[in-house]
């Protein structure tokens, strides 16, 4: 069987949170489409995982927090195609009883989620923690963690970030979605933040750059930070994207922040994306 490719999987998995979306009226497109080339090149690249034997500790491999939990379509998806779960279940996205609620949670023993995320400015507190406890159990894998740029405002994630550095935490990679857009508009209208590199750079971490929509730049970068990691400073990436990428008028715009499309708007969005691996 052919494996298919990490352009195939990003297109399918655009075209599952578009779908997801829609069915129920409710979710978060804009960042979900944004982060799809990031998920499927970590996901199908880089992480060292075991999707058929997932066990909560995730002792021996690597481990992923979303903290920007609002995403959960784009995370849902790459975990079903990854193998977690069958995709058929994508099917029951914010449903009454489903193991897809609208921000991840372990509660229903869904294969992937760790914890609960969706709280803005916790998941790097609780990555950290991951990550030390993979070195207080002498478990050399790496923990991921990904954040949204607006969540940034959260005080959380800086006391986190001096914690880190302070504590030498070097098994950690946080990635942080640099959109420049959240739910009430342009980052700059909302709470300037000014250079992010810098700020990073300034609280003790090693800051990498990157064009979240290359997928050749991502593998190149992530396999990047991984080198850099086990020298004594955490590592974070800048990822630059695009909200709502590969649906033109969804693109550049915080109005897909939250808003499902309806059927009309579905139909042309998924006319833009190619089905390659088949829909639930």
């Amino acid at each position: 069987m052919e494996v298919a490719t990490t352009t195939e999987i990003s297109s399918q998995i655009r075209r599952d949170i578009i779908r997801m979306v829609t069915d129920v009226q409710s979710g978060h497109p804009g960042g979900s489409l944004g982060c799809t080339d990031f998920f499927t090149v970590l996901f199908f690249e880089i992480m060292n995982i075991d999707p058929t034997n997932f066990t909560i500790d995730g002792i021996g491999e690597d481990l992923f927090f979303l903290s920007n939990g609002h995403i959960s379509p784009v995370y849902y998806s790459t975990l079903a195609h990854k193998g977690y779960f069958d995709k058929s279940e994508l099917a029951t996205f914010r449903k009454i009883n489903s193991r897809l609620q609208g921000h991840p949670s372990p509660a229903k023993g869904l294969p992937g989620i760790r914890v609960a995320t969706g709280s803005l400015g916790q998941g790097l507190s609780v990555a950290i923690g991951a990550a030390l406890a993979k070195k207080l159990n002498g478990d050399e894998n790496i923990v991921y963690s990904l954040h949204g740029d607006g969540e940034l405002q959260e005080g959380q994630v800086w006391e986190a970030a001096m914690y880190a550095a302070g504590n030498k935490v070097d098994n950690i990679i946080a990635t942080v979605d640099y959109n420049h857009k959240q739910i009430d508009g342009d980052i700059d209208d909302v709470l300037p933040m000014g250079d992010l590199a810098q700020k990073w750079e300034a609280f003790g971490w090693q800051v990498l750059e990157m064009d979240g929509h290359d997928h050749a730049a991502i593998k190149n970068t992530l396999q990047k930070a991984k080198s850099m990691c086990g020298n004594g400073k955490p590592v974070v990436i800048i990822m630059t994207t695009i909200m709502g990428k590969g649906v033109d008028f969804m693109m550049h715009t915080h109005k897909w922040h939250g808003s499902a499309p309806s059927e009309e708007q579905a139909e042309q969005a998924l006319s833009q994306l190619e089905e390659t691996l088949g829909d639930y």
